[in-house]
């Protein structure tokens, strides 16, 4: 269970299938791997020994995809730096976890300085663009095409894969530790409930810094598919994009999916190769799934609820929780059931299982659930006790075992049983 096998098992198979797709750049399986192996190798001579974290500070593109696979390949751990981040933010989490190396494209050269003065060790800058490398950065493209390609390190198992950073909205933000196992976990319990489509293309828009993201990408490389990638969120652009690359599968917040709903050249565009979206829940989703299942009534809807710390899937809600009677009855703004592998339990304010319907905190057991917070021993005792994952939401579940989300703990007296979902997909929010 190592995040290289899927890549390594696509080149075997199908070396000559396009796997990267950005703008006018399209990539095979076959020259990803061997950059891969030969950024892998660059970044080996730049210091990166086994369990190194190396950071990204970029939009989606080829090159993310490919500074996953080559940390990973050369036995390094991520470190994906939150684009909404000022310096001081960006420079507490490089410094956090000691991370030495980082890559960073056009859209935020304006922060390298800033960071470079902030960090108590400034990392090495990787310019990861379009155009020529600035000064005092090195190239990616120079590293790849002067490097020598390294073998894979095989790291997997519980060997660390990720330090993925929460938002810091409660206090400073916390590195949240994933292994191989994890993430790997997380992406199989995932495509048990909802299945890959064979040759399929799905399209990343929402930000590869996030945990939903990052597990999709995952998904799509254990099943050897297609990536196309999205830098930034325009109707146009996305309607233009599904349309021209036959994009099967994608995930879009509700902003997203209104704004595309409401863009004036929707009906001229051919969406019929789209056949599944996964969307993140709001207050607003019941209008936002009708309205979507009008202009698109063939399209298999689904949405999940997940946090950070379970890399982040907890429940799955399919596409027959979004029919015309799911929708009546409620259903379809439930979080649905706990996913393959993962048992999830309501507990009271003494830590028992609280009964059927009765709000109560949400806590989760299960092989994706992280190994704890980098370097803070105590939040990671009082989130993780006697082997579960204590979430800090409240919710309630039904006679048939649909996970109901109402709120965060902190916000609410449990005393009182709210029945009103809040945010039926988590896993769009900051994971805290």
């Amino acid at each position: 269970m190592y995040l290289t096998s899927g890549l390594q098992r696509a080149v075997q198979q199908t070396p000559d299938r396009v796997v990267t797709i950005f703008g006018e750049r399209r990539r095979t399986y076959r020259e990803f791997a061997d950059r891969v192996a030969r950024l892998a190798g660059a970044l080996c001579a730049l210091g990166m020994k086994t369990g190194d974290r190396v950071g990204m500070l970029a939009l989606n593109s080829d090159r993310y995809l490919e500074y996953l696979m080559a940390t990973w390949w050369g036995g390094g751990v991520l470190n994906p730096v939150n684009t909404h981040w000022a310096v001081p933010e960006v420079a507490y989490s490089l410094d956090d976890c000691d991370t030495r190396i980082l890559f960073v494209d056009d859209q935020f050269l304006p922060m390298v300085e800033g960071i470079r003065a902030a960090t108590r060790h400034p990392p090495v800058f990787i310019y990861a663009g379009e155009q020529r490398a600035p000064e005092g950065m090195l190239a990616c493209d120079e590293l790849i095409a002067s490097s020598r390609a390294i073998a894979d390190a095989g790291r997997g198992g519980h060997d660390l894969a990720c330090i993925m950073y929460t938002s810091g909205t409660t206090g400073l933000p916390k590195g949240v530790m994933q292994t191989h196992l994890n993430l790997w976990s997380s992406c199989v319990q995932h495509m048990a409930a909802f299945p890959q489509f064979r040759n399929s293309r799905d399209m990343h828009i929402l930000p590869l810094f996030h945990s939903t993201c990052l597990s999709r990408a995952l998904c799509g490389f254990i099943a050897g598919e297609s990536h196309v990638l999205i830098p930034v969120f325009d109707p146009a652009v996305l309607l233009a994009t599904i349309e021209r690359e036959q994009v099967v599968d994608t995930a879009l917040v509700p902003a997203m999916i209104l704004a595309m709903l409401a863009h004036p050249d929707f009906s001229r565009h051919d969406l019929s190769s789209l056949q599944r979206l996964m969307y993140g829940a709001a207050p607003a989703a019941g209008e936002m799934i009708e309205r979507l299942l009008e202009r698109l009534p063939g399209l298999n809807l689904l949405h999940s609820y997940g946090l950070t710390e379970a890399c982040p899937i907890v429940s799955t809600n399919p596409p027959e929780n979004h029919g015309a009677e799911a929708r009546r009855s409620g259903l379809s703004r439930s979080a649905g059931h706990s996913a393959y592998g993962v048992l999830v339990r309501i507990v009271d304010e003494e830590g028992r299982e609280a009964p059927r319907g009765q709000v109560g905190e949400v806590t989760l057991r299960g092989p994706n659930v992280m190994q704890g917070y980098w370097n803070k021993p105590e939040e990671t005792a009082r989130a993780l006790r006697n082997g579960w994952l204590f979430t800090g939401d409240a919710g309630y579940m039904d006679e048939q075992g649909h996970l109901f989300i109402v709120g965060r703990l902190q916000d609410m007296n449990l005393k009182h049983d709210l029945r009103e979902p809040y945010w039926a997909g988590k896993s769009w929010s900051t994971g805290q």
